[in-house]
């Protein structure tokens, strides 16, 4: 099937494999979904039957104009709304980091689905580290471009970090694809080479 993406989902590569993942006809929860972008193009080309977690109440009015479902919610108040195993699949983008207890997050999120999409930003990407090391401050890079005082990330971490959390919770890294310039370096090392990266992780 050709994919016909707009300019807001081109931007985001992290959004595209997710879209690339995720079979037709799933069921889908989107967590901290924004102004509804990947979600539309998952209803519009994959006839996906979706819905929205967000708190921003302009960009659940964006969600809206695009038609899709949204519910005004706080991730930190968990998924109890949810009875188990309500979806095929719960997409997390670029919010883990965002969370106050991002172990409590994953853990609801596998209770309701059978499958969790996250994308993940990567603290141990070189240019983070290069900065952190010699600069001696906070880094800011395309993947983290707001300085440490203007920032909603309150849980950074690499991609290591993420991996023994998932062991811990006893939860099955499918698949780890990672997103960087390095191409070939980030598959040999992504915890070094990538900038973010994506994660299927199942129960």
């Amino acid at each position: 099937m050709k994919k016909l993406l707009t300019k807001e989902l081109i931007n985001r590569p992290d959004l595209i494999v997710i879209f690339d993942l995720i079979e037709e006809g799933s069921r889908v929860i989107d967590l901290g979904c924004g102004e509804g972008i990947l979600l539309y193009h998952l209803k519009k080309q994959k006839n996906c039957s979706v819905c929205g977690v967000e708190i921003s109440q302009d960009k659940i009015i964006e969600c809206i104009t695009r038609g899709i479902p949204v519910i005004h919610g706080n991730l930190d108040n968990g998924l109890n709304d949810y009875p188990e195993n309500s979806f095929d699949c719960v997409i997390l983008s670029q919010t883990l980091q965002a969370v106050a207890r991002p172990d409590k997050l994953l853990k609801d999120m596998m209770r309701v689905s059978k499958k969790s999409y996250i994308s993940l930003i990567n603290i141990g990407y070189i240019g983070a580290r290069v900065q952190i090391a010699f600069a001696g401050k906070m880094p800011i890079t395309k993947s983290l471009p707001t300085p440490w005082y203007k920032t909603k990330n309150i849980h950074l971490s690499t991609i290591i970090d993420f991996e023994i959390l998932c062991y811990e919770l006893g939860f099955k890294i499918e698949k780890r694809i990672p997103i960087s310039q390095y191409t070939f370096l980030s598959k040999l090392m992504p915890n070094l080479f990538s900038e973010m990266c994506v994660f299927v992780i199942s129960k």
